[in-house]
């Protein structure tokens, strides 16, 4: 009898620890497709660190190929045969063919074979590694086939960073017990018998990264899915299961260039189910709303129940008293995502610190779809939105707004982040086409948004013009009508090292969120301070018209998103209190004659 592993039970329950095997990865070889026949040999393979996969098969260039395969043709009457249509990379035309001579079988329980890593990093990391671990650069170089004629090691650097992209793969730590940090996507490139398996849209194998719990080590796993004789290619699907046609030649645009510039890339507002699939809220209606009576308390003194450390440690007001019990509660000040605002506005016996629909401003997605609204019937974004694309919705468009203006021959440099993590995790800053396609294949959903290259700069002592960027604090007190507060004191954060548009993975350089890393590095400025330093550095401007204009952005920021009635817009809720940190930096941009001004740039 079969139980839920595919196998005998008394033989999973043996001595040689398979059954604990599936116990700790049937969930993972399901997700990846494993067929159940090659799970024991794979623990088998696993256990013992067996890499047998020479064995089966080995590297040719295609004269080398030929000619085997003109040879086998007359001692065996066998041709080497070619499985559909092959990507060939931008190197000599290196594959991997089957060398068994008496071929393999699909599902023959032995053919599942482990490919090593021979890389394995995340992208903030790569260029450090490549510099300092010996032999990892000199490696690359070779795998990826990289000329080293009169060559220098700062530019094989270069070299090695954009050329990863096409042999890059990645997996993600799916735990949600781990650091958001240890969520960020893991990169590797495998070994060189790996690496040269080629693309197919009809490919003869399959290969999936899988992580082996009791070494906590990362493998490729490969398998075949047709049976193959000597001679014959064993390819893969780069873009596995992309079946739209577009979507796969985007898929594989970092091996086969298409021009993709005759698509529109005019951004209309999406239906309402891009918004209502983001929503499990239960809104308050007009009448619940106007039913809504929240009478204040006669003591004049808030019971507070909050789940945010910083309340608790910082709340010290008189007026408000700290309760463990949120039914005991006059306010809830809470970080967990709330939904029943409905119920809430009907009680009318506590306020919250959210309004409906708020992530319509807390994810960047939501943000930057709503925010083009702040100019009505005019398809282009407010100046102080920069060009912001969907990657999961949008990514045609994108593809084909990159390469027109690489063709006009334009600042092309984009900063892709995830729509909904902070402190710049995950987020990259390049120039590269192929990198940015390559990170949509991670689980967490980004966006592409132009970075800004002529950023405001502030002279650092002893280090020069750096990046800098202002966060306010805003209370929204009501959506009808709409009431908006801006704290006068707002938050400075600076980067460390001087900006120019070169080597866009230095943290230093082109990130100003350095409040979670090195304390050293951290420049701590009062807002009074910095404008007198300001001021002193640009005596031709005044930061209060400055200001005046982030003002007036963020006043538009809050009418677009309450235009529209829920899910679209946020909904006015009587017991919603909520405060919200809008960052914005400066740029420079010239007027029509030409003069240059500074310009207040969402970010």
């Amino acid at each position: 009898m079969d139980d839920l592993f595919g196998v005998d039970s008394s033989d999973a329950r043996g001595d040689d620890g398979f059954g604990a095997f599936c116990t700790l990865h049937e969930i993972q070889l399901l997700t990846s497709g494993v067929p159940r026949v090659y799970w024991r040999r794979l623990h088998e393979k696993l256990q013992n660190q067996i890499y047998d996969a020479g064995h089966m098969f080995m590297m040719v260039t295609a004269n080398q190929e030929e000619e085997e395969s003109e040879s086998s043709d007359d001692e065996s009457g066998k041709t080497a045969s070619n499985h559909g249509n092959t990507i060939k990379l931008n190197l000599p035309p290196l594959k991997v063919v089957v060398s068994n001579e008496d071929g393999l079988t699909a599902l023959d329980s032995n053919n599942i074979y482990l490919v090593d890593h021979a890389w394995t990093y995340r992208v903030s990391d790569a260029r450090q590694q490549l510099e300092e671990i010996p032999g990892l650069l000199d490696r690359m170089v070779a795998l990826m086939h990289i000329p080293t004629d009169a060559t220098g090691t700062k530019d094989l650097v270069e070299t090695v960073m954009r050329e990863m992209w096409k042999f890059n793969q990645t997996y993600n730590i799916g735990n949600q017990e781990v650091s958001a940090e240890d969520q960020v996507p893991v990169w590797y490139i495998m070994d060189e018998f790996g690496s040269h398996i080629q693309h197919c849209d009809t490919p003869t194998c399959k290969m999936t990264p899988f992580y082996y719990i009791p070494s906590q080590l990362c493998f490729t796993l490969l398998w075949p899915i047709i049976d193959l004789d000597y001679a014959d290619e064993i390819t893969r699907d780069y873009a596995v299961n992309i079946k739209d046609p577009l979507k796969r030649k985007i898929a594989l645009l970092p091996w086969k260039h298409t021009n993709l510039t005759d698509i529109d890339t005019e951004q209309v507002e999406p239906d309402l189910s891009y918004f209502g699939s983001v929503f499990s809220e239960t809104f308050p209606t007009d009448d619940d709303v106007n039913n809504c009576l929240l009478t204040p308390r006669t003591d004049g003194c808030y019971k507070v129940f909050t789940d945010v450390q910083q309340v608790t440690d910082y709340l010290k007001h008189p007026k408000f008293i700290l309760v463990e019990d949120e039914l005991d509660a006059d306010i809830l000040w809470i970080r967990a995502h709330f939904k029943d605002f409905k119920q809430l506005c009907l009680d009318g016996r506590k306020y919250i610190n959210q309004f409906p629909c708020e992530a319509l401003l807390t994810t960047k997605d939501l943000l930057a779809v709503t925010a083009r609204r702040a100019i009505p019937n005019n398809p282009k974004a407010p100046k102080w939105l920069q060009k912001t694309f969907d990657l999961s919705l949008e990514l045609p468009k994108f593809v084909s707004y990159f390469q027109q203006k690489e063709q006009r021959g334009e600042d092309n440099v984009w900063v892709c982040k995830v729509w909904n993590l902070a402190r710049s995790l995950d987020s990259h800053v390049t120039n590269d086409l192929n990198y940015i396609i390559r990170l949509t294949e991670t689980s967490k959903p980004k966006i592409a948004c132009e970075y800004i290259t002529n950023p405001v700069l502030f002279q650092r002592d002893g280090i020069g013009g750096v990046k800098m960027d202002m966060s306010y604090t805003v209370f929204l007190a009501s959506v009808k009508p709409l009431k908006l507060f801006v704290h006068k004191k707002f938050y400075l954060r600076f980067a460390y090292r001087p900006f120019s548009l070169d080597r866009f993975d230095d943290y230093g350089k082109h990130f100003t969120v350095m409040n979670y890393m090195d304390y050293s590095k951290l420049l701590k400025v009062h807002f009074h301070e910095f404008i007198d330093l300001f001021e002193e550095q640009y005596p031709d401007y005044k930061w209060c018209d400055i200001e005046t204009n982030i003002h007036r952005a963020i006043k538009e920021l809050f009418q677009a998103v309450t235009t529209e009635p829920a899910p679209k817009g946020l909904v006015h809720c009587p017991p919603s209190r909520a405060l919200y940190s809008i960052d914005f930096m400066l740029k420079w941009e010239c007027d029509e004659k030409g003069d240059l001004y500074f310009l207040s740039s969402l970010s």
